[in-house]
């Protein structure tokens, strides 16, 4: 804890009361669940932000997608729009957020994209205009109490474990760390490439202190593709790179970048950053600082489809922007178990 976090404790105790009574009178049915009339799969958190939910949600929709008809549903945080939509060639970050649009770009036509703030509302509309659907992926969704989700997996990432934090605003916590005994699953994200079985125990007995016993427990690491262009005259990436990143956590994107590219220059905006003409001119501005050094411009996927947007409005013909794809990585054995579990739960039914 922070030394200045004593000051934080009573607000963080009336955020647990809050949220405490709020899930007993969920648990009680005081205030109602609903099932959904297709089968969902919750991926979510404890904490806010950073945790690797949307390239998890990309990796289930990759798995599961040839034995089930698939979608995926989001709040579509950051977007400016309100209600039920769905994505198409023409929507925008500004639509229906940029984690969904990076979905739809990476499936495009071949899975349905849905956002809506009220899940269970949306579920029954994709129902009605997909009945062919057999499965829906929600991305951030363990807090929406409303919906009674047919398995959860809860990610918690390996440099700030849930059962490390705690509630907001001492932490990052969004509930207590006792309520991870609502999901199904837990899987720790963005663990380092050389992991240890002790360091492995250790986390386990960690979880377990919170969560059911017998709960499984998976370890994911980040791996990142080639990178890939967006926009710009050059279509050829070459290692001298400025990068741009509206990230939660931007650890594991700085760390990549940096041993395998000649950063010139790091700019970090915060998550879900609406870029605008103030941006345009700053990049702008970087470009012809480092105009001698012929540098690309690099980027997530996440931020990519909005800098290009914005790229496009503000004529930034010179400037050449790539993405970096970004991928979740198991190990042969633990990916295998994951999605056996998986796929038994949603075949028993």
């Amino acid at each position: 804890m922070p030394w200045y976090g004593v000051f934080l404790l009573p607000f963080a105790f009336l955020f647990r009361c809050i949220t405490d009574v709020r899930n007993i009178l969920f648990d009680l049915g005081w205030i109602r669940s609903y099932q959904s009339p297709i089968r969902t799969l919750v991926v979510g958190n404890l904490s806010v932000g950073g945790t690797g939910k949307t390239p998890m949600v990309e990796f289930l929709i990759g798995h599961l997608r040839e034995s089930h008809a698939i979608a995926s549903l989001s709040r579509g945080y950051g977007r400016r729009s309100k209600g039920f939509l769905q994505a198409n060639p023409g929507s925008s970050a500004q639509e229906i957020g940029d984690e969904p649009l990076q979905i739809y770009g990476k499936f495009e036509e071949e899975i349905p994209v849905f956002v809506g703030e009220d899940r269970v509302n949306a579920l029954h509309m994709m129902a009605q205009s997909h009945p062919q659907l057999g499965l829906v992926v929600l991305d951030d969704a363990f807090q929406h109490r409303r919906l009674q989700p047919d398995f959860s997996i809860i990610l918690t990432p390996y440099s700030k474990p849930f059962f490390k934090d705690f509630l907001l605003p001492l932490g990052r916590l969004r509930e207590r760390r006792g309520n991870v005994k609502r999901a199904d699953m837990v899987i720790v994200t963005k663990s380092p490439e050389l992991l240890s079985q002790s360091e492995q125990e250790s986390y386990l007995i960690s979880i377990r202190k919170y969560a059911c016993r017998d709960i499984p427990v998976f370890f994911s690491k980040i791996g990142y593709g080639k990178p890939k262009w967006i926009w710009g005259k050059s279509t050829e990436f070459h290692s001298r790179v400025v990068l741009i990143a509206g990230l939660a956590d931007n650890t594991l994107f700085w760390n990549f970048c940096k041993s395998n590219f000649e950063v010139l220059e790091f700019v970090s905006f915060a998550d879900h950053y609406d870029y605008g003409p103030k941006e345009a001119h700053q990049i702008l501005g970087i470009w012809k600082k480092h105009r001698d050094s012929s540098p690309v411009f690099l980027t997530t996927e996440k931020d990519a489809v909005k800098l290009k947007s914005l790229a496009e409005q503000e004529k930034l013909e010179e400037i050449s922007i790539f993405a970096l794809p970004i991928q979740v990585k198991f190990e042969s054995d633990e990916q295998e178990n994951l999605l056996r579990i998986i796929r038994e739960k949603f075949i028993e039914k």
